[in-house]
């Protein structure tokens, strides 16, 4: 998925084997590309181990403008939102971010440059919003990731179609 190289490594010195409470994994290729294997594999352990890298954990929101990682924590309703169905929805939003959008237990873990990460943030939070009502976007003008279509209120059930239907398949195409 990532295109990147990974092998586990034994430490100078250590005999190796599985006799150690953890062992160091390594992972080769571009920053990027390392970040998202590296989010993917704490997202599995995560699955198995819950609170290996969660414990403790805060929200953090970084002002680097170059690549970084924020953090948002879910509640249970808001994270199975936020997944979707077999992850679509994640994989929606940090397709449409441009950024790398991996959950690890309740903690979205963010990652990408700052316009990046700020706008997967907005993308979150407006679909968590969506949920208890309609969501109103400000200046959508000035924006450079939006087009505005109007549709004759007459025609809105048919483009949705049953739950959003019609709509699911032009989500996924690139």
């Amino acid at each position: 998925e990532w295109g990147v190289l990974m092998f586990f490594m034994n430490k100078k010195g250590d005999g190796g084997g599985r006799s150690g409470r953890s062992e160091q994994l390594i992972i080769f290729g571009p920053k990027r590309a390392r970040r998202g294997a590296e989010l993917k594999v704490m997202s599995s352990v995560e699955t198995k181990s819950p609170g290996c890298f969660t414990r403790g954990i805060r929200e953090k929101t970084s002002s680097e403008k170059g690549f970084d990682t924020d953090r948002m924590i879910f509640k249970d309703d808001e994270l199975s939102y936020a997944l979707g169905k077999e992850g679509t929805t994640r994989k929606k939003l940090e397709h449409a971010a441009g950024a790398i959008l991996q959950y690890v237990g309740h903690v979205a873990f963010i990652a990408g440059t700052l316009k990046e990460r700020k706008r997967c943030k907005e993308y979150i939070t407006w679909l968590l919003n969506q949920r208890r009502g309609s969501v109103t976007i400000r200046e959508l003008s000035s924006r450079d990731d939006a087009t505005e279509m109007h549709v004759p209120e007459n025609c809105k059930g048919w483009v949705t179609g049953n739950r959003g239907s019609e709509l699911a398949p032009l989500d996924q195409e690139k």
